[in-house]
């Protein structure tokens, strides 16, 4: 057999797998939350059946969404996320709107997980004391860090993600086998020596709220956003759609199977902290695993369980550092952006796009004020699905004759539902905070301005025509 031709020179290069797929749909997921968010629901539910029941439910609407998902990626295997299919469906200017929106929220996530895991990483160091200079260095370090991993190409930015996944996996697997192998198997009085800081007073317990269905509402309600968010980010092999090998296969594989693969994680780790921990325990502590780790093995667990979210942290930022400039290079490479941002290196990368993206991200470092810039962020992050399913559905009205590698399970049903719940997120941030909404509003409005250039798109050459400005 011939050997295969070398990738043409400024072009992404197709050599990811379904192994690649999935670990970017878990290291994209997994994050710090998991540590603390278990307490949050248990605080809200305050039934070990109802926290499973809730579990259960968030991966369900996650594995959904990915299902969806998998369609869109499958059919339009091109280079950038959400934009791909805003374009496809709904014109250039939607397609410019949502990738900025979308680079955005990764530039601002990207700053705030670089400065989160300063702090984690100051606190490890002893002889380091935690000021802001500290923290803000090590957030810029770890940021150039990973550039420079992704600068040598897209094979290292792909096994950094494999190892660090596989890391963050083994990471939580150990805590659970902890929890199960060492527990004091909810014994209050073994537990009270390294728990008597907690305030028992914080935990709800809906039962004793009001009687019937109605009092545990609003409690379920919370709890089930505070679980959806935490499977956030198993969308981000989308991103890397053009570089795969086989994306009709790969793709919706790596999507589905990561859900499920962070779904069965979540529901352990549940599992492994109502074993060690009593319900009025966890619901009380805000920070259950950090408790856990150190009632069973004393003051080094809280060290282990901070090294252990170090971990989860890396592996977001590789995960961002990597898909950002793919954002970017998409849309330049469509012509909706200047064509700098198209340019490739011999690795496989987005160099500039990669560079405006870490560039960016550090400026946001050295700002050093989050508050606002995270509730602007997480305003586009959450429409993002909501822009997903309305060309889903769009592209099945429009596109019926489009190759779809894979179909939605359940449609029309699933998006409409997906949707919904996306829609309840969206207005459920304005709501929460109408100020950083309009500024986030704002923000992505700035995406009508871009220089998009008037040349044919290059996607009109595939069959679909020029779609309207919408």
């Amino acid at each position: 057999m011939a050997a295969p031709s070398p990738p043409a020179p400024g072009r992404l290069q197709s050599v990811l797998g379904l192994g690649f797929g999935l670990a970017g749909a878990v290291g994209g997921t997994i994050g710090a939350g998991i540590l603390r968010t278990p307490g949050l629901v248990a605080a809200q539910l305050g039934s070990t059946p109802l926290i499973a029941a809730c579990w259960l439910l968030g991966g369900a609407y996650a594995v959904l969404g990915a299902v969806c998902v998998a369609e869109l990626a499958a059919a339009l295997p091109r280079a950038g996320g959400w934009w791909v299919y805003a374009e496809r469906a709904f014109g250039r200017r939607a397609g410019v709107l949502t990738g900025w929106t979308d680079w955005l929220a990764h530039c601002i996530g990207l700053a705030w997980v670089a400065t989160t895991t300063g702090e984690i990483a100051v606190a490890l160091l002893p002889t380091t004391t935690a000021t802001a200079t500290a923290i803000k260095a090590l957030a810029l370090a770890v940021i150039a860090l990973f550039s420079l991993i992704q600068w040598r190409g897209v094979k290292a930015g792909s096994s950094s993600q494999e190892l660090l996944s596989l890391a963050k996996a083994a990471a939580f697997a150990l805590l659970v086998v902890a929890c199960f192998v060492l527990s004091p198997a909810n014994d209050p009085n073994a537990l009270a020596g390294s728990t008597s800081g907690i305030d028992r007073s914080a935990a709800i317990v809906p039962s004793a709220l009001g009687t019937g269905p109605g009092g545990l509402l609003l409690p379920a309600v919370l709890a089930l956003q505070a679980v959806i968010t935490t499977y956030d980010g198993w969308a981000s092999p989308v991103y890397f759609a053009e570089e795969f090998s086989d994306p009709g296969r790969d793709l919706p594989r790596s999507l589905i199977g990561g859900v499920l693969a962070v779904l069965l994680l979540y529901l352990l780790i549940n599992a492994g902290l109502l074993r060690v921990l009593p319900l009025p325990l966890l619901a009380a502590s805000s920070l259950p695993a950090a408790t856990a780790a150190e009632a069973l093995v004393g003051p080094a667990g809280a060290l282990a369980i901070s090294a252990i979210a170090l971990v989860a942290l890396l592996g977001l930022v590789n995960t961002v550092v990597m898909a950002a400039p793919r954002i970017l290079y998409g849309l330049a490479s469509e012509t909706l952006l200047p064509a700098p941002l198209a340019g490739v290196n011999a690795g496989g990368t987005p160099g500039p796009a990669l560079l405006l993206t870490s560039g960016t991200a550090a400026a946001l470092v050295l700002l050093g004020s989050f508050e606002r810039l995270l509730a602007m962020g997480a305003v586009l992050y959450v429409s993002l699905p909501l822009i997903g399913m309305a060309a889903l559905l769009r592209l099945r009205l429009r596109e019926p004759e489009l190759a779809r590698p894979f179909r939605c399970w359940g449609y029309p049903l699933t998006p409409v539902l997906i949707a919904g719940g996306s829609l309840a997120f969206v207005l459920a941030a304005v709501a929460a905070d109408p100020i950083s909404s309009l500024a986030a509003l704002g923000l992505a409005l700035l995406a009508l301005g871009l220089p998009a250039t008037a040349q044919t798109p290059a996607a009109a050459s595939d069959g679909h025509p020029d779609s309207p400005e919408t």
